[in-house]
């Protein structure tokens, strides 16, 4: 009598569906799962045939007995009886048993389900990091769904209704705040915290002690792409707190950028200042820039070039990469700034003369004896101007205040008989 061997089927159909690899851990197909199941669950307005073809994929990998048949045979060997066989639970209870529920009214199984809070963390990032993208992990804690208990709260499963609410959750209290007044107030049952239901001490489930939750810690992966922006958000679907028959929220990541001590940026824009020496914005400049991957960049002036106070010069394609797409950037603004020579660098009368014959212009601006006997000296002072900017407003502004008090004139009070 011979044994007829299960025939070799397509073992990837699954891994395809989810989206993961065929090495991907128990972690990994559950967050694809997740994340593919609230995009395509029914009460979303998704595709009810793809929502039942995620629940079949993730119900056979999940299994490890399921999922070596499945890699081995594939599909067909479960059918045929070699292994477990393929499961019947509906892909209703599949969702609801992992992440508490489904959306709206929509659900077949009739009932509706809350979503809960989304929660919300800042990400510090450097200009480096949105320039060349980066991956940060980060550990936090997360309420889930008891393993023990499966979310129940109870050893049996079952659960009373709260007499204290009646099963709503909140309690009504009155009281009377004067003649013919009363004052209802609305506030969270203490009996049942809210939830409506109650759990005998005795059939408590022992890991969670009856919560129906417990406190994990776990590491998620941040993945910053490049050309991000400040206040950009990072949304890791289902992977806020679980609770019982509710949708799990959002973990909203919002980066913060720190600022840089060399480069700024205006979207797809860099701004970089770089201070000359008189001599080298007068002679020609040349120096290596580093930028923000590590690259040194030659940057030279063209050879007689004068390089102005202020000046700015651009580099095409060395800027921000754009978001998603980064082999698009934008440029990279240099401006030069001339430092000049403290007074006294030119000490003697030769100096002077020879630098005047160099440099162009102070012929035309030459004053005639005649005209200098006429011409009334005058001695020149160092100011800060923004320092004397912000002194002669502050004078203008008690003026007006002067001016005001002045004007009301001297009060008239009437006779009193």
């Amino acid at each position: 009598m011979f044994r007829r061997a299960a025939k070799k089927t397509n073992n990837t159909e699954y891994y395809e569906i989810l989206g993961v690899s065929n090495n991907s851990s128990q972690d990994e197909l559950k967050k694809a799962y997740k994340k593919a199941a609230i995009k395509n669950h029914p009460d979303k307005g998704g595709d009810p045939e793809k929502f039942k073809e995620l629940a079949q994929a993730y119900d056979v990998l999940s299994d490890p007995e399921k999922r070596e048949i499945y890699d081995q045979y594939g599909e067909d060997a479960l059918k045929d009886g070699v292994g477990p066989g393929s499961s019947s639970h509906s892909p209703f209870d599949i969702f609801e048993h992992l992440f508490g529920g489904g959306f709206g009214g929509g659900s077949s199984r009739g009932r509706r389900q809350k979503r809960g809070e989304d929660v919300v963390h800042s990400l510090k990032v450097s200009l480096e990091d949105l320039y060349n993208g980066t991956s940060k992990k980060l550990s936090l804690s997360k309420n889930t769904l008891c393993l023990k208990c499966k979310g129940k709260g109870s050893k049996s499963g079952a659960s009373g209704t709260c007499y204290g609410c009646q099963g709503s959750g909140m309690k009504i209290t009155t009281r009377q705040i004067g003649l013919g007044m009363i004052q209802q107030m609305q506030h969270v049952c203490p009996e049942c915290r809210g939830s409506g239901e109650v759990i005998s001490q005795r059939d408590r489930c022992m890991h969670c002690k009856g919560n129906k939750v417990t406190q994990e810690k776990k590491v998620l992966e941040v993945h910053v792409e490049k050309g991000m922006q400040h206040g950009q958000k990072i949304v890791l679907e289902g992977e806020a707190d679980e609770a019982p028959d509710m949708v799990t929220g959002d973990i909203i990541f919002v980066l913060q950028q720190k600022e840089h001590p060399k480069f700024k940026r205006n979207y797809d824009d860099l701004y970089v200042d770089h201070t000359l020496s008189l001599t080298e914005a007068l002679c020609g400049v040349q120096f290596a820039l580093t930028h923000l991957d590590g690259r040194q960049l030659l940057i030279k002036s063209i050879p007689g070039e004068v390089i102005k106070p202020g000046q700015h010069k651009a580099i095409n394609d060395e800027g921000m990469p754009q978001y998603q797409r980064p082999f698009m950037k934008g440029r990279l603004y240099i401006q030069f700034n001339v430092e000049f020579p403290d007074s006294g660098f030119l000490s003697r009368l030769d100096q002077c003369r020879t630098i005047e014959a160099i440099l162009p212009g102070k012929a035309s601006n030459q004053i005639t004896p005649m005209e200098l006997e006429e011409c009334e000296e005058t001695t020149l002072h160092d100011v800060n101007i923004e320092e004397e900017m912000r002194r002669k407003q502050q004078e203008r502004q008690q003026e007006a205040y002067d001016e005001d008090d002045d004007s009301s004139g001297p009060r008239v009070q009437c006779a009193q008989q």
